[in-house]
């Protein structure tokens, strides 16, 4: 993988350096941890390393950083990479896997995605290889959100969640759990998955900021700039009247919601379990909560904000009761969001930071983003990395594309407008609620009304409402 390659050109840079120098002392106390792959019996020392890492930044920022309070590698996985380090190791893998060493780890994940948690604790016995295997976390979180649903206080892992909420009279510690840790193991997937929940997101994937921005714009400018050449834009102050930028506070919205669930997921949970879930969570795909009846279940959050005045014009409003889901309260903690995706039905969307702030990258309807295979149809769409993978491996890549992708960092107080069409991508960069809303405007961009198939007849009496309306800006 590209991540672990740029991993293994660091290290093979340091050893060329210490052969001419001799070992660095350095301070324990730095508040960022380096990634640093190896068991201790690497010839140097985490802290020495880390320095390096740091002095050859200056030159060629190739490294990564870790969040802080990043816990240590999973059972001590390390990336496939670091075996060549080792010539004189046997990867406990393959040998505590035995005939079933020959399949990918993805498969031997699904295999064991078929067992329940009595049989994954067995298997757990079993060897080193397997122990890691029925102890990775995607695996006790499938289990909890199957068997549990929305009943079950995160309590730091999946497993300890699992076990504490199934069996409450067994005394079980995550933290202790996560302390066995198994030498030689070596898997480019499962160091991966570790790898990504614990990333920061690096300076230069956040840099690029091309979107326009507006402020105070008329309704009609917005209509003949933005909507009508489908073009995402970000509004800025449009939110100053909404009760929810003054109230909207974790304490505020546990307060008034009370024990209404709310969708996260495949589950519903009560807010206050959901905030104890996302500060303790660090895994590569967060939970999201996105409820799209957030007010009818609480009716006082849906009196706290009102549909900017640039998309009150939904022709989605003649259904009626029989519209789809059209508008979300949006909450998750820092690296959740949405992988790249296009909005259903031809519609264009509105999304409200009302707390924190989110990375955007847009891409036209007529570019598909690297990683992304929709299908020949477009009904389906696949994005088989995580968001912050997708970075680690595609994003560089985007530089030097002819059409590079529109990019912004929206915060608090700020909409950003999605035109019908394009792909794509959000992550929150910190804690973030917002709120977005799909809608189709009476102004469908041309390529949608050649895609849609329109009869003549419609078109003329599309571009006739067009004349009136117009005619009516001029008034």
């Amino acid at each position: 993988m590209p991540s672990c390659r740029n991993l293994m050109q660091n290290l093979k840079r340091i050893k060329r350096k210490k052969s001419k120098s001799k070992p660095r002392t350095s301070s324990s106390s730095s508040k960022k941890q380096k990634l640093v792959p190896g068991e201790p019996e690497f010839p140097y020392t985490e802290n020495a390393i880390a320095e390096e890492l740091d002095s050859e930044e200056k030159e060629e920022d190739e490294g990564f950083n870790l969040k802080n309070s990043t816990p240590s590698r999973d059972h001590g996985v390390q990336p496939l990479g670091n075996l060549y380090f080792n010539p004189g190791s046997v990867n406990a893998r393959n040998s505590g896997l035995g005939n079933l060493q020959i399949l990918s780890d993805e498969l031997v994940l699904d295999i064991l995605g078929l067992l329940d948690a009595t049989h994954l604790g067995v298997l757990a016995n079993v060897s080193k290889s397997f122990y890691i295997f029925a102890n990775h976390e995607p695996l006790w979180r499938n289990l909890v959100l199957d068997e549990l649903k929305g009943e079950f206080l995160f309590g730091g892992s999946w497993k300890s969640t699992y076990v504490a909420t199934r069996y409450p009279e067994f005394k079980f510690e995550g933290a202790i759990d996560s302390c066995l840790k198994v030498r030689d193991f070596y898997s480019d997937y499962l160091f991966q998955s570790w790898l990504c929940a614990n990333l920061e997101m690096k300076p230069e994937w956040l840099e690029r900021d091309n979107i326009t921005r507006v402020r105070g714009i008329s309704v009609e400018e917005f209509i003949e700039k933005f909507e009508e050449p489908n073009k995402p834009v970000l509004l800025e102050g449009c939110l100053d009247d909404w009760p929810a930028m003054r109230k909207w506070s974790r304490d505020y919205l546990t307060k008034v919601a009370g024990d209404v669930a709310f969708a996260v997921g495949p589950v519903e949970m009560k807010l206050e379990d959901y905030f104890r879930y996302s500060d303790r969570v660090r895994e590569e795909r967060p939970l999201y909560l996105f409820d799209p009846r957030f007010a009818e279940k609480v009716p006082t959050l849906g009196l706290e904000f009102d549909v900017p005045k640039y998309f009150r014009e939904d022709l989605f409003n003649v259904l009626g009761k029989d519209r789809p889901d059209y508008r979300w309260i949006i909450i998750g903690p820092s690296g959740s969001g949405s992988s790249f995706h296009i909005d259903p039905n031809s519609t264009s969307a509105w999304n409200a930071v009302i707390t924190g702030s989110k990375k955007w990258i847009l891409f036209p309807p007529d570019v598909v983003p690297p990683g992304v295979h929709p299908s020949p149809d477009g009904a389906e769409v696949a994005c088989p990395v995580s968001i912050i993978e997708w970075f680690m491996n595609f994003y560089g890549a985007t530089k030097n594309w002819k059409k590079k992708p529109i990019e912004c960092i929206c915060k608090a107080g700020e909409v950003i407008f999605v035109p019908n069409g394009w792909w794509h991508l959000v992550i929150n960069l910190e804690e973030s609620i917002a709120i977005t809303q799909n809608y189709v405007s009476r102004e469908p961009q041309e390529e949608f009304v050649e895609r849609a198939g329109f009869s003549e007849e419609a078109k003329c009496e599309r571009a006739r409402f067009r004349n009136k309306r117009q005619s009516e800006f001029a008034r």
